[in-house]
C-alpha cells in the first residue's frame, strides 16, 4: 500500500507579488524552501486563507532573503498581494515509511520571516 503524506508546508505566508505575464508558478524565498524541504519545480497546493481557494501550481526558486512568495502566470489571478496563504507539498509513501515519516513544517509573521520550525501538528481540542 502507498499513502500520500504532508512533505512540508509553509503556514500563513504572506503574497508578496502576483505576476500574471511572468511565466507561470509560485516563486518562493530559497531560504523558505530549504526550510520547509520543498524542492524547485515540485508540484506544491496553495490554500488561499483569505478567500478560499485551493490551486496547485509548482515551486520556483525566488531571491534568498527576500520574504518573497510570488504567484505568477494564471495564479496570479487566484489571490491578491497581502493574502495570507498556506504552501504544502505532498509525497508518496509506503505504508511502513507513513508510520514514522514527520512533516517540515514552517510557521512564519506578516513580513514572511520563520518563526519557528516543527514536525508535529498539535492535537485540536474542544
Amino acid at each position: 500500500m502507498q499513502r500520500t503524506l504532508l512533505l512540508g508546508k509553509l503556514h500563513k505566508a504572506r503574497v508578496t507579488h502576483a505576476v500574471l505575464n511572468y511565466e507561470g508558478s509560485c516563486s518562493i524565498d530559497l531560504d523558505l524552501l530549504d526550510a520547509s524541504g520543498i524542492l524547485e519545480n515540485e508540484q506544491i497546493d496553495i490554500y488561499n486563507v483569505d478567500t478560499g481557494a485551493r490551486f496547485h501550481t509548482y515551486a520556483i526558486a525566488g531571491e534568498r532573503g527576500s520574504g518573497m512568495i510570488s504567484l505568477n502566470g494564471a495564479a496570479a489571478r487566484m489571490a491578491a498581494v497581502g493574502d495570507t496563504v498556506i504552501i504544502a507539498a505532498y509525497g508518496i509513501f509506503s505504508d511502513e515509511e507513513a508510520r514514522t515519516h514527520r512533516p517540515k513544517l514552517v510557521y512564519l509573521n506578516e513580513k514572511n520571516e520563520i518563526v519557528r520550525i516543527g514536525k508535529n501538528f498539535p492535537v485540536q481540542l474542544n
